[in-house]
């Protein structure tokens, strides 16, 4: 069954290895950071903080995501915290509303954790000021990422991204969306075929 796989949480958390993760086991799945629809939105308008405040990104967010589910794959994996409660809300019920299949994920961390991995992101050379702007905006936020936690919707996959491993969290996901195979002796798999494989 197509599905929307949003991976949430906060900085530091684990989103973008989860996906790759989850990438490597659904090699025909494609990987959306929508991240890349702010950077394509500052080409055009002036740039001002944190682009989540920009109803067109949230707007292009939902578009290009549907598209990408609808012509591209069967599944799609994002990596995108999405902390504003009524910014996830507006994004994850326009996807759901359209009739897609979401399952939302979010990724717990311990806020020293948290911390600690942000202080050890490698910079990207080509995105140097971006990068050291959401480091400083992961870090003075880490707090309330954390506090989100507690005001998840019901139905959303809670996982503790700073107990398990990035295999494991992937076992827990492709289990929630129902797409984990078991081997004959009762152990659990990796998961190696898309979802555009039928399922019984």
């Amino acid at each position: 069954m197509p599905v929307i796989i949003w991976i949430n949480g906060g900085f530091g958390a684990g989103k973008t290895t989860l996906a790759e993760e989850l990438h490597r086991r659904l090699p025909e799945a494609v990987v959306y950071d929508p991240e890349d629809v702010g950077l394509m939105l500052w080409k055009w308008v002036r740039p001002n903080g944190d682009f989540q405040y920009l109803p067109s990104w949230r707007d292009l967010v939902v578009a290009t995501a549907l598209a990408l589910r609808r012509h591209h794959a069967d599944t799609l994996i994002v990596p995108m915290s999405l902390i504003r409660d009524t910014y996830r809300a507006e994004i994850l019920g326009g996807l759901a509303d359209t009739g897609e299949q979401v399952l939302h994920v979010f990724l717990e961390a311990d806020a020293d954790v948290l911390r600690e991995r942000l202080n050890a992101r490698v910079t990207d050379p080509k995105y140097t000021e971006w990068d050291q702007a959401a480091r400083e905006l992961g870090m003075t936020g880490v707090d309330e990422m954390v506090a989100a936690a507690a005001r998840q919707p019901g139905g959303t996959l809670m996982l503790t991204s700073d107990r398990l491993t990035p295999a494991e969290l992937a076992d827990e996901v492709l289990a929630r969306a129902g797409l984990c195979q078991v081997h004959e002796d009762g152990k659990r798999m990796r998961q190696t075929r898309s979802l555009d494989s039928k399922q019984t």
